[in-house]
């Protein structure tokens, strides 16, 4: 049986929507015409939003292990610090902090997990053609691959476009790029910086000239820096680059060897439309960013996660309308992302004496309230995005019952949980990061509707991707007929909900969203936001165990 997605664009966004479409059992093909995994370390930066998605397929773990935690960022001008900002102080998450590494690392880590679950990538193969068949009752894409000097036409039911900026599928489908190109060049760096601080602090020296931004990495640091057009393509010398860190930098640094380099004119640009009937676009192929923040990386990785799980969930039996919260949800954190660092950008490229007084001034301000760790940081994580008003969440009878902590169209919250029958887990975060659908249950009294559901998932054959989590708040013993069914349950001792009234539901999406809130007589409506058809890939889906180990490292 043919797979029913096509992949185009093994990079970052390509990789993560297909381990994410395998690891809740959707089988997928996915081509990429580069001859493998790439190996410029482009981005470098992981923030929390991205290293969730990455936590939920099990990759998470294995970039921890490797990365450097960065430890603040700092701003400078006049050789003085104007403004500071420490790291790793969000809570609600096991990823208090961004990550810094190369994205080769990033990249092989997911080809290595996408190998685990049973795929592969057909490199050296590119798409040449692209048409959307309009049917009267069904849509599909036909694709011509070129691989090798020889063309393959396929004909499949859903294509994801993670083709990069010059997305080849965006074109083929009509759909524009929208927004500007910032007239400057930019040069980066990439090696061993000799005198540079030795904690992991992002160093920005902003100056009448042009900008320096240092970015202390795994084995070395990156420097990275504006520069008037000059009409060159090739990549800066170490030379070119040393002449800028000297007559930017702070003074007594010095590049010992550098292992890449690259120049670049950089975009803020946002397509209008993410789909096109049965074509879904994600990451670069749909939004550019600057440099600044380190946003585009990140923001790719969560397209990908979210279109995978949710076209997966279509596959299975969810209502295809779940796909209409692709775009609405996506494209306002993509449009937030490219927003935020065009002004990040923006405000290190100011000349005038006035103007750049006014921004130190400014900068001052926000780094002595605390607004830049207390909201700019949340905004580059891309964490808690609001989903409130999204197609893809509703509330329904009974849901007055839900304490106001389980906010619709937000993640879940964090809750300490005792295991006692079927999971192991010590809190609700290590049983989302399972990356499945679950069925919140919560009170005493619940377990009938803990039953119910879970036999019902069951009966579906969506017990591998869905689950039923049955939280009590007391201590009596756990009834054989929520063993039988196959329910988890945990023990909730915290008293968060002490004053809500129990029974009550909540239906967490894979992405750990909650999409809909109710009580015992919303139950059927619940159910039917969650999988219905067994899985029809024969590899071993995403261990439960994985993402529980990852939480602990």
């Amino acid at each position: 049986m043919s797979a029913p997605v096509l992949v185009i664009g093994a990079g970052p966004t390509g990789l993560t929507a297909a381990c994410a479409l395998r690891s809740l059992g959707v089988p997928c093909r996915i081509v990429d015409r580069r001859s493998g995994p790439g190996s410029a370390p482009k981005g470098l930066v992981l923030w929390s939003g991205a290293l969730e998605c990455l936590h939920r397929i099990g990759v998470a773990h294995e970039l921890a292990r490797v990365a450097m935690p960065l430890t603040g960022a700092s701003y400078w001008s006049g050789g003085r610090r104007i403004a500071k900002a420490r790291f790793g102080g969000l809570e609600n998450t096991g990823f208090p902090g961004p990550l810094c590494v190369p994205q080769p690392v990033t990249e092989q880590a997911l080809h290595h997990r996408l190998q685990e679950l049973g795929g592969s990538v057909e490199w050296e193969t590119e798409a040449t053609e692209v048409q959307v068949n309009r049917g009267p009752t069904d849509q599909s894409v036909t694709v011509t691959l070129r691989s090798h000097g020889a063309e393959e036409t396929v004909t499949v039911p859903w294509l994801i476009a993670a083709d990069g900026a010059r997305s080849r599928v965006r074109e083929s489908v009509g759909i524009p790029f929208e927004g500007h190109t910032f007239d400057r060049t930019f040069l980066i760096g990439d090696g061993r910086l000799e005198g540079a601080p030795t904690d992991a602090e992002v160093q920005h020296h902003i100056t009448p000239a042009g900008v320096l931004v240092i970015v202390p990495q795994p084995g070395g640091h990156r420097v990275f820096f504006d520069t008037e057009p000059d009409g060159q393509s090739e990549p800066p010398t170490i030379e070119q680059l040393q002449l800028l860190l000297d007559e930017r930098g702070p003074g007594g640094l010095r590049l010992e060897g550098i292992w890449w380099s690259s120049r670049f004119r950089v975009h803020a640009k946002v397509a209008p439309r993410f789909r096109d009937g049965p074509v879904l676009l994600a990451g670069d192929a749909v939004h550019a960013h600057t440099t600044a923040g380190g946003q585009g990386l990140n923001t790719g990785v969560q397209d990908g996660y979210d279109i995978g799980w949710k076209l997966a969930s279509v596959i299975r039996g969810c209502d295809p309308s779940l796909l209409e919260s692709f775009e609405a949800e996506r494209r306002p954190a993509s449009v937030r992302a490219v927003r935020s660092g065009d002004q990040q950008t923006r405000m290190w490229l100011l000349r005038t004496p006035l103007a750049r007084a006014l921004r130190n001034f400014a900068m001052r301000a926000l780094s002595g309230t605390g607004v830049l760790e207390t909201k700019v940081v949340p905004l580059l994580a891309q964490l808690d995005l609001d989903h409130s008003r999204s197609v893809a969440v509703a509330d329904l009878a009974g849901a007055g019952n839900v304490p106001r902590a389980m906010r619709l169209g937000r993640r879940a919250p964090e809750l300490p949980l005792t295991p006692v029958h079927g999971t192991a887990v010590v809190s609700l975060h290590a049983q989302l990061a399972a990356g499945r659908h679950t069925l919140l249950v919560y009170g005493d009294t619940a377990g009938e509707c803990a039953v119910q559901a879970a036999a019902a998932l069951r009966a579906r054959g969506a017990a591998d991707t869905a689950r039923v989590l049955w939280v009590r708040p007391g201590g009596a013993a756990v009834d054989q007929a929520a063993k039988d069914a196959g329910c988890d349950v945990a023990r909730d001792h915290s008293g968060a909900f002490a004053g809500a009234r129990a029974p009550w539901l909540v239906y967490i999406r894979p992405d750990g969203v909650i999409g809909a809130r109710g009580g015992p007589a919303g139950l059927a409506a619940l159910l039917t936001r969650m999988p219905s058809r067994p899985s029809q890939l024969t590899t071993t889906p995403l261990s439960r165990a994985e993402p529980a180990r990852a939480a602990r490292s």
